[in-house]
């Protein structure tokens, strides 16, 4: 009866029934248990069932479950927006809800290239973004990801024009990556100085690609390319919906680097992998041009379950848990374990934060390693011939441990 995403149900084995959640482990109807190591799709921050975010919820929807989010606002909503002003930079101070990531993308596309339409420049309807990159599943975040990408194929005649632009791959023991991505600003210099004032945005993903198999690029060639579109008044995404909330190992991936977006798009573990939610953020420039007695220049988009109050409220707890000096110590803690851990006949390894990844030879190996990771009770997911780890951040040592035990036993 049930049709499940990212599926070939002719072929999957039936799902395995997960009745309870405690921390990094899922308990199943059949007595198994185990050990969640990709944050089921990188949401779960802080693990499963933690009862702190549960009783927030409890709390909220015992006073107001939801509203329109039109001629209503609520203090959810509103402490949500002023705590995130705390970790924010100050210049991304306009902040638009919606329900997820894709939506988030989706959001951000649109203003991009309504905002040039309000101020008079209407031929920026060109659109770049990186080789690789996954933003979504709406036809907006299929389109940013490009007529190459290996899951949107089908509908890439329906796109919009995006320009890919390549990216200098960085992994453990890779030579100087300088004369790679001055020949890759070169080539995108030369596009800018023929259409350059046709383009509406650069949509990337801050450092780490995650959907084509967790590739790390370094935060000097994310400069390059952001100051070089923005001599031609181009502006910028940032879709940190994976990377954001500690997951590259700072609060977001942008605090890393130099550079400031004009926009970036956050979801997955806003609530703490509790409830849909998402965010995009901008700047008072941009809201600005949307303010008119011309209707035409509204932002007319929404959701009916925008700033829905209880998933407020859980990222709300999601975030005060965050930013507790015991949690930044254990993603320190854990980053560090990465960092002095090894994997065996490991190919291409990279770490960034929580997040440690490695390729094998073929998509048949990463398969084999994933389903021996699974008969030892690890839950690990392949993308394409990577296997990656991106735990909650309440896992053990003693559960990383065990995991890297396991990889190297069967690599």
């Amino acid at each position: 009866m049930i049709w499940r995403p990212f599926t070939q149900e002719k072929t999957a084995p039936p799902p395995t029934k997960i009745i309870k959640g405690e921390g990094t482990y899922l308990l199943a109807e059949n007595g198994e248990k185990y050990l969640d190591m990709i944050s089921s799709w990188f949401v779960n921050v802080h693990g499963h069932a933690n009862q702190e975010i549960a009783e927030a919820i409890g709390r909220q929807a015992k006073t107001l479950e939801h509203v329109i989010f039109t001629k209503f606002s609520h203090d959810p909503a509103e402490k949500l927006i002023n705590e995130l002003e705390q970790v924010v930079p100050q210049k991304l101070n306009r902040y638009f809800f919606s329900d997820n990531g894709s939506t988030a993308v989706e959001v951000a596309l649109k203003i991009a290239y309504q905002y040039f339409k309000n101020i008079g420049e209407t031929d920026r309807s060109i659109f770049l973004s990186l080789e690789g990159g996954y933003h979504g599943d709406t036809f907006g975040a299929m389109s940013a990801a490009g007529v190459n990408s290996k899951y949107h194929a089908t509908f890439s005649e329906l796109f919009f024009k995006t320009i890919m632009i390549d990216v200098p791959e960085y992994y453990d023991g890779a030579a100087s990556m300088e004369e790679k991505e001055n020949e890759i600003i070169g080539r995108l210099e030369k596009i800018l100085q023929e259409i350059g004032n046709k383009i509406c945005v650069l949509i990337l993903e801050p450092l780490l690609q995650g959907s084509f198999g967790m590739r790390l690029y370094i935060s000097k060639f994310l400069e390059k390319l952001v100051n070089k579109v923005r001599e031609y008044g181009i502006l910028v995404i940032f879709d940190e919906v994976m990377t954001g909330f500690y997951r590259t190992g700072k609060m977001f991936a942008m605090d890393h680097t130099n550079v400031l977006p004009d926009f970036i798009c956050l979801s997955k573990g806003l609530t703490g992998g509790f409830l849909p939610l998402a965010l995009t953020v901008t700047s008072e420039k941009i809201y600005d041009a949307f303010l008119s007695e011309d209707r035409k220049k509204t932002f007319l988009h929404g959701h009916s379950y925008t700033a829905n109050p209880i998933a407020c409220a859980a990222a709300c707890k999601s975030l005060e848990i965050l930013r507790r000096k015991e949690t930044i110590a254990k993603i320190k803690e854990i980053t560090e374990f990465h960092k002095s851990h090894v994997i065996f006949n490991a190919l291409k390894r990279r770490s960034i934060g929580i997040v440690t990844a490695f390729d094998v030879e073929s998509e048949e190996k990463a398969n084999f390693m994933i389903d021996k990771a699974w008969e030892n009770g690890i839950f690990l997911r392949p993308l394409g011939r990577t296997v990656y780890l991106f735990p909650p951040y309440c896992v053990s040592n003693d559960d990383l441990l065990r995991t890297y035990e396991v990889i190297n036993r069967y690599l």
